[in-house]
């Protein structure tokens, strides 16, 4: 039987979220691919430094066991397939294993998220992220500059997500920033026993469910809903989890108080959010990345419709 990725997790991941590659970068946007490239390859065998994104990835890695083979990471890069060979021996000198890679040298990588079956795709290319949850996967960018993780739970992987526009639609979201927090209030009060609809990073965390349900193993997995909403409007938030069969092992419901203190005491390997305003405070405490979904995300809108007209044509 040919190789196949079914009934394992799947993370398609940029080599700039993985590595930091931020050095190398600039002279790529300054429009010098030459000189990028060139600096790749004679840097090849300098084992670039962890990225954003490299604790969770490593920890989830860990999953994979002799004989059950759980998390599948795929490197999935604009970089060309020359400075590919570093990321590989970058992932193998931090004792990453990583056997597969797209390197698509500047085109768009993201139309190869459908192949893999991919459950989630971090990058540092907002476009790219904002196509991929155009077409349905859960995506986001990755805050270069945050904070590395802490790394205090080498056995847990520990992701926090928001809650409205994440693994929730943004319906309610919609309320509040048309007609304010009462009405937002008074909205998710008489709908308390409707769930919500789904939210572009639902499919993820029913992937980690069936990830910790499918391990036996030393590694857990950790995860925390991390929202403003506060009474009475957590408890539809609750009630959507319970309709899914899928829970969380914390929620923070902070009405409105920043999430970033709250964060760095959990300490996850990521945490994701759909507003830039508390991307921006947690990035100064734990990894973040952004999701570019729901209406505080106006152009993924449009992408939405873009795309739909697309299909029907």
């Amino acid at each position: 039987m040919p190789p196949s990725l079914q009934d394992q997790l799947v993370v398609a991941i940029s080599s700039r979220a993985l590595f930091d590659f931020e050095e190398e970068n600039r002279l790529f946007e300054a429009g010098d691919a030459a000189a990028y490239m060139r600096t790749q390859l004679e840097r090849i065998d300098v084992p670039a430094k962890p990225g954003v994104a490299f604790s969770l990835v490593r920890k989830l890695l860990a999953f994979n066991e002799p004989g059950q083979h759980r998390v599948e990471v795929v490197i999935l890069s604009r970089n060309d397939p020359v400075s590919g060979m570093r990321v590989f021996r970058s992932a193998a000198a931090a004792g990453i294993s990583l056997e597969r890679g797209v390197f698509t040298q500047g085109r768009d990588p993201f139309r190869y998220l459908r192949p893999l079956g991919a459950h989630l795709f971090l990058s540092a290319n907002e476009a790219d992220v904002r196509q991929a949850l155009s077409l349905g996967f859960p995506a986001a960018r990755v805050v270069t500059d945050s904070a590395q993780a802490m790394g205090n739970h080498a056995d847990e992987v520990r992701i926090a997500f928001d809650g409205d526009a994440v693994l929730f639609a943004d319906e309610a979201e919609q309320v509040f920033q048309k007609k304010g927090l009462a009405a937002f209030q008074a909205h998710e009060k008489r709908k308390a026993a409707l769930p919500l609809p789904d939210g572009p990073f639902k499919p993820l965390l029913s992937a980690l469910h069936r990830l910790q349900q499918s391990s036996g193993g030393a590694m857990r997995l950790r995860t925390v809903l991390v929202t403003a909403r506060s009474a009475p409007a957590h408890e539809r938030a609750i009630r959507t989890l319970m309709h899914w069969g899928v829970g969380v092992d914390e929620a923070m419901f902070l009405g409105g108080l920043p999430k970033g203190e709250f964060l760095r005491e959990f300490e996850p390997d990521f945490f994701f959010d759909d507003q830039t305003g508390h991307i921006e405070h947690a990035a100064r405490h734990v990894p973040a990345g952004h999701v570019a979904s729901g209406v505080t995300n106006p152009g993924h809108a449009r992408e939405l419709t873009a795309l739909a007209q697309t299909k029907v044509e």
